[in-house]
């Protein structure tokens, strides 16, 4: 009888490619694959160790899991990703349940790794994070319409409050031909919505080709046939060039869709961070886009509260998102990070006021939100089908405008019925804060 394995996948969608390499390792050489931990016999987590929260998180899982292992509903817990690798001997120690804990160079030998544990062994493994998979077959995790392609692993930019660079390493990207044959592989597979993400995607090629190739590589990704969107996210405001512009823009296949974190738009703050910028030069880079992109839809991302934050700065934060206007926007307070360089600077700010300060820019976004989709009642768009919501009776999916996990929803009625993975014809007839409500006005696919 063969083995079984579950997979609690914490974390990113980079994290979730990485998971997706292993279960195709393990299911090529024989194992069971379960989707829920409660059924397995071996139980991978792939942790999360960014931020404080998602830390908590990992801990939480494998504590759960340790107590499913007592109780004899499982009988092997391996712990890999960033929590692993960036506490190595703590994690091993702090965790006697766990059979194994491993770094993210160990992920490529997942396979013996459950020889290991199963033969009763305890496996404690660091290989070179350099060595990390970058590239290999997957199982899609994901809705089957949609996957994640990354293209690099690590970062060097090495932001004052970020510890990606110590978990993952330098940034690093893969070939151009290994990322068109993957995606190729993804269309093949039933993929029709591809998105390309990175630790800093916009960087992608610089390291091999001495520029960056994310536009490039994204005019080659628009020639795969059966691809219909490609989304793009994780671009540095710094390294958005005309190139780039001007190839989402004339794409059919790229979505008008633009994520570019900012973490703040005081110039004092960001040079602190170790980030581009000030309020001149930010409103100045979203006008450009606006105009070279008519009707782009932005995202960033901000983090309140970090260190010598005065209120000044943020009531100046708070005027400057009134201004630009996100479509999309996630806040988040800033969280202490040994190992860091921001960790040790003076004049930290208490968690509750840098919550304080996160809350209310997601208020303030609400209503910016709120108000954009209330112009939207009328408007004509294309959707994917995600799913069937049989409380409200309705069918629920995205617009371009919308990327997976992160962004809302639409939800909408059908006089015929609908599979996932369908792209329709909406008409907007109501809205949410965050979400739209509408009706499908064209019964044919749209493929």
């Amino acid at each position: 009888m063969a083995i079984k394995v579950g997979m609690v996948s914490l974390g990113c969608s980079k994290n979730l490619v990485d998971s997706e390499r292993m279960l195709y390792k393990l299911r090529k050489n024989g194992y069971e694959l379960v989707t829920e931990a409660g059924l397995a016999d071996v139980v991978v987590v792939n942790t999360c160790g960014f931020i404080k929260s998602a830390k908590e998180e990992a801990i939480e899982t494998i504590l759960e899991l340790g107590k499913l292992k007592e109780e004899g509903t499982i009988k092997k817990i391996i712990v890999t990703g960033c929590l692993a690798e960036r506490y190595k001997e703590e994690t091993a120690e702090l965790f006697p349940e766990a059979d194994a804990v491993m770094g993210i160079g160990n992920n490529r030998d997942i396979v013996d790794v459950i020889s290991h544990v199963i033969a009763d062994e305890r496996y404690i493994n660091f290989a070179p994070k350099l060595s990390a998979e970058m590239t290999g077959g997957r199982i899609i995790s994901t809705l089957p319409f949609f996957s994640y392609l990354k293209v690099a692993e690590g970062c060097s930019n090495c932001c004052t409050y970020c510890a990606i660079p110590q978990i993952r390493g330098k940034f690093r990207s893969t070939p151009i031909e290994e990322l068109v044959k993957e995606a190729q592989w993804l269309a093949d597979n039933g993929v029709t919505e591809l998105v390309v993400i990175a630790q800093d995607t916009s960087r992608y090629g610089e390291d091999l080709y001495g520029k960056s190739m994310l536009p490039e590589l994204l005019r080659q990704l628009c020639r795969i046939e059966n691809l219909k969107w490609i989304r793009t996210l994780y671009c540095y405001p710094e390294r958005i060039t005309d190139e780039l512009l001007e190839t989402i823009a004339s794409e059919e296949k790229l979505v008008k869709y633009l994520e570019i974190p900012i973490q703040h738009s005081d110039g004092d703050i960001l040079k602190s961070m170790k980030r581009w910028g000030d309020e001149e030069k930010l409103e100045n880079l979203f006008k450009h886009i606006r105009e070279k992109i008519p009707n782009v839809i932005l995202r960033t991302t901000l983090i309140t509260g970090f260190p010598s934050e005065t209120q000044e700065q943020f009531n100046s934060l708070a005027e400057f998102i009134k201004r630009v206007r996100f479509d999309r926007l996630g806040c988040f307070a800033y969280s202490r990070e040994e190992g860091t360089k921001a960790y040790d600077f003076p004049n930290q700010i208490d968690e509750e006021t840098a919550n304080h300060r996160a809350d209310i820019i997601m208020e303030q976004q609400m209503l910016i939100s709120a108000e954009n989709n209330e112009k939207l009642i009328n408007a004509e768009f294309e959707a994917v089908v995600e799913g069937f919501d049989r409380f409200g009776e309705c069918y629920f999916g995205r617009t371009p405008n919308d990327a997976p996990d992160i962004d809302g929803k639409v939800f909408f009625t059908s006089e015929t019925p609908l599979k996932i993975g369908d792209y329709v014809k909406i008409k907007i007839t109501d809205t949410l804060d965050y979400d739209l409500i509408g009706e499908v006005i064209a019964d044919e696919s749209a493929e």
